[in-house]
């Protein structure tokens, strides 16, 4: 079984890089997938999961999970509620809605990035307003 070292997720089922699956696929806990999907790839909302998408994998259909760790590709809607990783070979056509995203150096996105939640910035918790600047300056 793989890991994930965020998480703590077992990736306990392989889509092998000469399948293909046609149609939607649903699943629960880590999905690994080397091959293609012509579907949707959904994952309960009420449930943690990881899907991982090497370099090998496409999906053409929508992604709807809650970490997502992508380094092929994917044509359609991407919705990832927890976090979306983009690795170098990632490719994505399509919306991406992510909570949070880290993106490496050459992934690539054909259409809108759209953060989840709220549409004002929240400051980091360790960050305040300074109170004597504004004194000072008034």
């Amino acid at each position: 079984m793989l890991f994930s070292k965020k998480k703590g997720l077992t990736i306990d089922t392989l889509l092998g890089e000469h399948t293909v699956v046609e149609g939607d696929l649903t699943f629960t806990g880590g999905l690994r997938l080397d091959g293609r999907v012509r579907g949707n790839v959904i994952a309960p909302a009420d449930q943690s999961s990881m899907l991982v998408i090497s370099e090998k994998g496409v999906v053409e259909g929508e992604v709807r999970v809650g970490h997502l760790v992508l380094n092929g590709t994917v044509t359609g809607p991407v919705h990832a509620s927890e976090l979306l990783e983009l690795q170098p070979k990632a490719r994505v056509q399509g919306e991406v809605h992510y909570a949070a995203l880290e993106m490496h150096q050459g992934a690539l996105v054909e259409g809108r990035l759209i953060p989840l939640g709220n549409s004002e910035p929240k400051a980091l918790p360790n960050l305040t307003n300074a109170p004597a600047a504004e004194e000072e300056s008034a």
